[in-house]
C-alpha cells in the first residue's frame, strides 16, 4: 500500500444499521481501520437505523437508496454514488438484496474490488440463486469461522480461491470483567447480591429463539426459584416474548432492558451467558461474554462450537432442546468453580482467536491485496460477464432474495 497516492475509499453496503451483531462489528471495524490507508463509508439501502445515526458524524453515510424490493433503479443510483465517491472497494455485509444490488452496481461503476462479507444471514439458509449468479464478478467472499468458510465452498459452491476466513473480533480492552458489576447491577434491579443471574444479548428476532431460554428457566423454578434473567436487545419479537413471560409466570424474574451501552458491565454481572439461536455463524455476543469471563451455554449451531468449547469455555445444547438447555443451565448455576474456570478459559480463547485487531488486519490485507493485484492487469475485466446480461437475468426473474 505504500505506493498508493491516497487512501482507498472503502464502501460497506448494508440494508440498515440497527443495534445488532453484524452492525456492531462493522462500526468497530471502520473505527479501527488505518485512516492513512483506508477511508470507510456506509451505504444503507433503507433507513440508517440507530447505529447509522450514531456514526453519521464519523463517516460518510448514504441512506434510503432503494424504493422497494423490485426497484431496479437502485443499480444506476448506487453506481452513480460509487463513481461520485471514487469508490475503490465495495463490501456488501450480509446476504439478501444488499449483497445482490451492491455488487451489481459496483460492477457497473467499475469499482476495482468487489467483496461480500457473510455473517449469520446466509448460513445455513444459503444466499440464493440470484446472489450466486454474481459469483464471477465477486473478488472475495468472507466467512467468519473455519466451518463457515467450508460452508461457503461446499454448499454455496463459491470458488475456493475466492473464499476467505476473517474471524469476528472484539475489543478485549473494553470487554473485560467489571469488578463491581455483580453488586451494582443487582442493586439496580432490586435483587440481593447472591441472586443467580443469567442473560442474553441479542436482537429480539425469531431466529434468536428467546422462547427456548424462557421455557428452560420455567423448568428450573423448583430447583432455582430465585434465578433471574436479563434480556438485552430490542426487536419485533418483543410482542411475542413478553406474553410468553407472563404465561410462564416469570414476570418478576425476566427483565427486558432494551438496547444498552453498558454491555460489558451487564455481561460481567451474569453468572451464565446464554444464546439459543436457531442459526448463527460466529456471534459477537458470545465473544463479548467470554471476554468478560462469563461462561456460555449455547445451542450447537453454525460455528459456535469453535468458540464455546464443551466443558472448557461453556456448554453446548442441541437446537430447540428445552430439557437439555434447562439441565445445562441448572448444572452450571450449581457449580461456581466450574463457572470461574470456564470464564478464565473463555477470555484467553477470545484474546488468542477473536481480537478486533486481527479482524481489522484481515480486512485491510484482503482489500489492499486485491486492489494491488487488479491495478495493472485491468484487461482481466474483459473476461468477466457483462453487467447488462446480469441485469437482464434479474429483470426476467420473479423474485429477489430479501434481506
Amino acid at each position: 500500500m505504500s505506493n498508493l497516492q491516497r487512501p482507498l475509499n472503502c464502501c460497506f453496503v448494508i440494508t440498515s444499521m440497527p443495534v445488532g451483531g453484524a452492525e456492531t462489528l462493522l462500526v468497530n471495524l471502520m473505527r479501527r481501520m488505518d485512516v492513512n490507508r483506508f477511508r470507510p463509508e456506509v451505504v444503507c439501502l433503507k433507513e440508517p437505523g440507530p447505529l447509522g445515526d450514531e456514526i453519521a458524524n464519523e463517516f460518510p453515510l448514504h441512506a434510503n437508496m432503494i424504493g422497494g424490493k423490485y426497484d431496479l433503479a437502485v443499480v444506476p443510483r448506487l453506481a452513480r454514488l460509487f463513481r461520485q465517491r471514487q469508490t475503490d472497494a465495495v463490501i456488501t455485509v450480509g446476504a439478501g438484496d444488499k449483497m445482490f444490488w451492491g455488487r451489481l452496481a459496483a460492477k457497473f461503476a467499475g469499482v476495482p474490488v468487489i467483496a461480500s462479507a457473510l455473517h449469520s444471514t446466509g448460513w445455513p439458509d444459503g444466499v440464493g440463486r440470484l446472489n450466486r449468479l454474481l459469483t464471477p464478478i465477486t473478488d472475495a467472499f468472507i466467512g467468519v469461522a473455519d466451518s463457515h468458510g467450508e460452508f461457503l465452498r461446499d454448499f454455496e459452491k463459491f470458488p475456493a480461491g475466492k473464499v476467505n476466513v476473517i474471524r469476528n473480533g472484539i475489543d478485549c480492552d473494553r470487554f473485560q470483567a467489571v469488578p463491581d458489576a455483580r453488586k451494582t447491577v443487582r442493586e439496580e434491579l432490586g435483587l440481593a447480591e447472591n441472586t443467580p443471574l443469567c442473560g442474553i444479548v441479542a436482537a429480539l428476532r425469531s431466529e434468536k429463539n428467546h422462547s427456548l431460554l424462557l421455557n428452560a428457566v420455567a423448568k428450573l423454578t423448583d430447583t432455582h426459584p430465585d434465578l433471574n434473567v436479563l434480556v438485552v436487545g430490542e426487536g419485533p419479537e418483543r410482542a411475542t416474548i413478553e406474553p410468553l413471560r407472563e404465561q410462564l409466570g416469570l414476570e418478576s424474574r425476566v427483565h427486558f432492558l432494551g438496547n444498552r451501552s453498558d454491555t460489558p458491565r451487564l455481561l460481567s454481572a451474569m453468572d451464565v451467558f446464554t444464546l439459543c439461536s436457531l442459526n448463527e455463524a460466529s456471534p459477537v455476543s458470545i465473544l463479548e461474554a467470554l471476554a468478560c469471563q462469563t461462561p456460555v451455554i449455547a445451542t450447537d449451531v453454525g460455528s459456535i462450537s469453535e468458540t464455546v468449547i464443551e466443558g472448557e469455555t461453556g456448554m453446548l445444547v442441541a437446537s430447540e432442546d428445552v430439557d437439555g438447555y434447562a439441565n445445562a443451565l441448572g448444572q452450571l448455576l450449581s457449580d461456581a468453580a466450574m463457572r470461574d474456570r470456564m470464564g478464565e478459559n473463555g477470555r484467553q480463547r477470545v484474546i488468542e482467536t477473536g481480537s478486533l485487531s486481527s479482524m481489522v488486519a484481515g480486512y485491510e490485507s484482503l482489500v489492499s491485496g486485491i486492489y494491488q493485484a487488479k491495478r495493472v492487469p485491468a484487461l482481466a475485466t474483459s473476461r468477466q460477464p457483462k453487467p447488462a446480461s446480469l441485469l437482464g437475468a434479474l429483470s426476467r426473474s420473479k423474485s429477489v432474495q430479501s434481506s
